[in-house]
C-alpha cells in the first residue's frame, strides 16, 4: 500500500494519518459484487475522477468536473453505456447526479467495473456524503461533508481506495 491510499478499516477510512468515520454498503463487503446487492466490493480501486455541484460549492481540486443539470449515471445492465456518465434524456435506468438533496454535491469516482462495465457486476462505487452517521449506502463509501471535502482535497490521481476482503 502507498501512503496516498485510502484504506477501509473497522474504525473508518484511514488516510494520511487520520481516521475518518464512514459508512459502507448495507450488504457489507463482498468479493462477488452484483448489481443491486447493496455491497461494497473488496479490492484496490483507483480514483478516476471527481464531480462537484458548481452551484453549491467551489471546485475542490483543479481536476474536479462540474455536475450539470442533465448529468446521469447509467446503472441499468441492459444499457450499452452501463456504468458510465450519460446525459438526460436517457432511455435506460440511471441515477440523477444533480440531486435536490446534497448527497452527490461532491462525488469521488472509483474504477469499479469501469471503464468497460460488465453487465450485472455492479455499477459505480462512489465516495460521497452520507445521509447520516451509521446509515448504510447501496454499496458506496460515505462520510460527513467536512471529511469528504478534506479527503477530496488530499487525494491525487494515484490514490486508491483499498477495501480489504471480509
Amino acid at each position: 500500500m502507498s501512503p496516498e491510499d485510502i484504506v477501509l478499516t473497522p474504525a473508518g477510512l484511514r488516510f494520511r494519518g487520520r481516521r475518518v468515520p464512514c459508512t459502507i454498503g448495507r450488504g457489507g463487503v463482498t468479493t462477488t459484487k452484483k448489481e443491486g446487492d447493496g455491497a461494497t466490493p473488496a479490492g484496490h480501486h483507483r480514483i478516476v475522477g471527481m464531480l462537484y455541484r458548481p452551484d453549491r460549492m467551489a471546485p475542490p481540486t483543479d481536476w474536479a468536473l462540474p455536475i450539470g443539470p442533465g448529468d446521469l449515471w447509467s446503472d441499468d445492465p441492459r444499457d450499452p453505456d452501463y456504468n458510465t456518465m450519460v446525459r438526460a434524456p436517457h432511455p435506460f435506468g440511471h441515477e440523477t447526479l444533480r440531486r435536490p438533496d446534497p448527497l452527490y454535491d461532491l462525488v469521488i469516482l472509483t474504477d469499479w467495473n469501469w471503464p468497460e462495465g460488465v453487465a450485472g457486476c455492479g455499477s459505480a462505487i462512489f465516495v460521497h456524503r452520507w445521509r447520516r452517521p451509521g446509515k448504510p449506502t447501496e454499496g458506496c463509501v460515505a462520510m460527513a461533508p467536512g471529511d469528504l471535502l478534506w479527503l477530496a482535497r488530499g487525494i491525487t490521481r494515484r490514490t486508491r481506495l483499498i477495501v480489504p476482503q471480509p
